[in-house]
């Protein structure tokens, strides 16, 4: 194995469980592949890269041509359209429009989490399946006016689309990208057929008031379709890894485990250091060089592919210390887990909310809870990464107080 094929190896499933190992071979700052890729994985490049605008999300731009959906979401654009569409989306997500809902959704999120722990029975039980992903759907779905009947449906689609992006060179890559594209299509169109009864019938639901903004912040039909699949996907995925990802970093260091159940604000510094130590994004496949640019002496050419790599800036030796260890206590953590710069995750705040209810709910009140896998199965996505199942077993339920 030489370094230029690292990449690969990372795109394979067999390499989900433990990735590090291989972001940890990667020269500082820029490895050459040989596809032609830039990788940078140190973090202070990953960094100045985030808010350089010179590197478009925009993969048109590309020297190799790419295969790509008709329309992005304004992740996928540049200024001054990825402004605008963010802007709009932003203005109902939190302020000026909407400036009080992620604190609104507290309440629903603890009423979420304590009615998912209470039908937990002692014995077997999986984190993902009976917890780590029903709660944060049913917010997003909640928040965007999407009926809770319709959410299986939404289930399938939205996995399926993780699983297509960056497929890398598994064997059926082809197969996934083709699914992951006629998935986008099928919840494209069930998200225009939404958008249709929202503007027959108004709510105070998300899609509802993009759907009947006024003039100057009304979106077109597509891209009032597009950021609707943004919001549902990206409203989920980023919460469900980071619960999963945190039971089993907590289950693997249980005094911190223990910590958590008697000290519920520990979850702040903690959740901090599960963003850096674990990241539900490990790296950004999608940008592009609008020109040549030097990134630490190495010369990336215009139109070239550069992987960011977030996980591992998140565990560069020369900005953290020990950094293969998990350090809740850390100082002045400024980690990459929600990307950075003008994309930089603006569902963090909803996000951090969730998971600082879930952990710290989990953790005082399942009794005696235990790894029965290690390490457990993962899903496919080497860029969303998060593990598909994760069974415990618990001695029971304590009642909430």
């Amino acid at each position: 194995m030489t370094v230029t094929t690292l990449l690969h190896e990372i795109g394979d499933p067999a390499s989900r469980a433990d990735p590090y190992r291989l972001y940890a071979q990667f020269e500082h700052p820029v490895t050459v592949q040989d596809d032609g890729s830039y990788v940078v994985s140190s973090y202070a490049e990953i960094v100045r890269l985030l808010h350089d605008p010179r590197i478009s999300s925009d993969q048109s731009h590309r020297t190799v041509p790419v295969d790509l959906p008709p329309i992005a979401p304004f992740v996928g654009q540049d200024p001054p359209n990825h402004d605008r569409l963010r802007r709009i989306a932003m203005s109902q997500f939190g302020p000026p429009g909407n400036p009080g809902l992620v604190l609104q959704c507290e309440p629903e999120i603890r009423r979420l989490v304590d009615e998912k722990i209470d039908a937990l029975q002692p014995g077997p039980i999986d984190v993902v399946d009976d917890f780590a992903y029903p709660i944060p759907v049913a917010l997003i779905c909640q928040l965007l006016g999407v009926a809770p009947s319709d959410e299986p449906r939404f289930h399938a689609w939205a996995d399926t689309i993780v699983e297509s992006i960056d497929p890398g060179d598994q064997p059926n890559a082809e197969e996934l990208t083709r699914k992951g594209m006629d998935a986008t299509i099928a919840i494209v169109g069930y998200l225009g057929e939404l958008v249709a009864q929202h503007r027959a019938h108004p709510s105070d639901t998300l899609l509802s008031r993009l759907a009947n903004a006024p003039a100057e912040d009304a979106l077109s039909d597509l891209d009032l379709q597009i950021t609707g699949l943004l919001l549902l996907i990206a409203g989920h995925e980023t919460t469900v890894n980071l619960i999963t990802n945190g039971m089993l970093t907590l289950l693997r260091n249980p005094e911190y485990l223990e910590r958590l159940r008697t000290d519920s604000a520990f979850v702040v510094p903690l959740v901090e250091e599960l963003l850096r130590f674990e990241p539900p994004l490990q790296f950004v496949a999608n940008r592009t060089p609008l020109a040549d640019i030097d990134v630490a002496g190495v010369t990336v050419p215009k139109g070239a592919k550069l992987v960011l790599l977030i996980a591992a800036g998140n565990r560069d030796p020369a900005v953290f210390e020990s950094p293969n260890r998990f350090d809740p206590d850390r100082k002045d953590l400024q980690h990459l887990g929600f990307g950075g710069g003008i994309h930089y995750c603006f569902g963090a705040p909803l996000a951090r909310l969730e998971v600082h209810v879930a952990l710290a709910a989990l953790a005082r009140r399942l009794r005696n809870l235990r790894l029965t896998v290690d390490p457990p199965p993962y899903r496919p996505s080497p860029v969303l990464r998060g593990p598909l199942h994760l069974p415990l077993s618990i001695d029971g339920v304590e009642p909430k107080s």
